[in-house]
């Protein structure tokens, strides 16, 4: 979520080729395959061919015919693209390439969520912290409550090539991907809340530098704008 989703102080660092035991949550790294991770990657989802863009329309481009969106943050701001209809569970998956330079304090995103901008969202997060190209930060709202945030060391700059980044999400549990690896998942359980409102699925590029004086994805420099961040073959559920 735009300017709210900062990694508190007792975030966790989650390295990718972790071995956790077993838990309502988990984190594991890119050698923790099993069947749910092929079973998941492989239900039904189609292209997304079509986008809103909320705001940002003269730095973004769609390129449909090659099934890619590129968003460029320079001295113009970003943007923030989503789909036109909101969806009640499924598995939503983009290639992405992040900006390189010196990316510091720019926030790179791909999330779901019920309403960007309010309050009381349910939403699901992958973001890029400009500060440092070889992790991601997941986290996870419900009506409006963040705060489960972790921050997992991918094992490669993000910003070199592409690589893909699943959500597959259920009524009972949330399973986050990273090239087919499952990297967390999170389990409904009854003493916490879980999303359940239906969500679009978002992403943004935009300046974060100011948040936490610049403690979450570092200030904001600029030295190598223009930055472009590339998603392509985003897939959203076939329904």
């Amino acid at each position: 979520m735009e300017g709210e989703g900062h990694c508190l102080s007792g975030c966790a660092c989650v390295p990718r080729k972790s071995n956790p035991a077993p838990s309502q949550e988990t984190e594991g790294g890119k050698e923790k395959k099993s069947a749910t991770a092929t079973t998941a990657l492989a239900s039904a989802t189609k292209h997304l061919l079509h986008i809103e863009i909320d705001y940002g329309h003269h730095v973004l481009e769609h390129r449909a015919a090659d099934k890619e969106i590129a968003i460029t943050y320079d001295t113009r701001n970003g943007a923030r693209w989503r789909t036109a209809n909101r969806f009640d569970s499924g598995t939503f998956s983009a290639k992405i390439r992040t900006p390189a330079g010196n990316t510091s304090g720019l926030n790179c995103s791909f999330y779901l969520s019920s309403l960007e901008g309010d309050k009381t969202q349910d939403e699901i997060d992958f973001e890029f912290l400009g500060k440092d190209k070889s992790i991601i930060q997941t986290n996870v709202y419900t009506t409006g409550t963040g705060n489960r945030e972790v921050i997992h060391d991918l094992g490669f700059d993000s910003s070199q090539e592409f690589h893909e980044y699943t959500i597959c999400w259920t009524r009972d549990k949330i399973t986050w991907y990273i090239d087919g690896a499952e990297i967390r998942t999170l389990e409904k359980v009854e003493a916490e809340d879980f999303p359940t409102k239906p969500m679009f699925l978002y992403a943004s590029v935009w300046n974060a530098g100011d948040i936490d004086s610049g403690k979450w994805a570092g200030s904001y420099v600029g030295c190598n704008e223009p930055y472009v961040c590339t998603y392509k073959d985003v897939l959203i559920p076939d329904s």
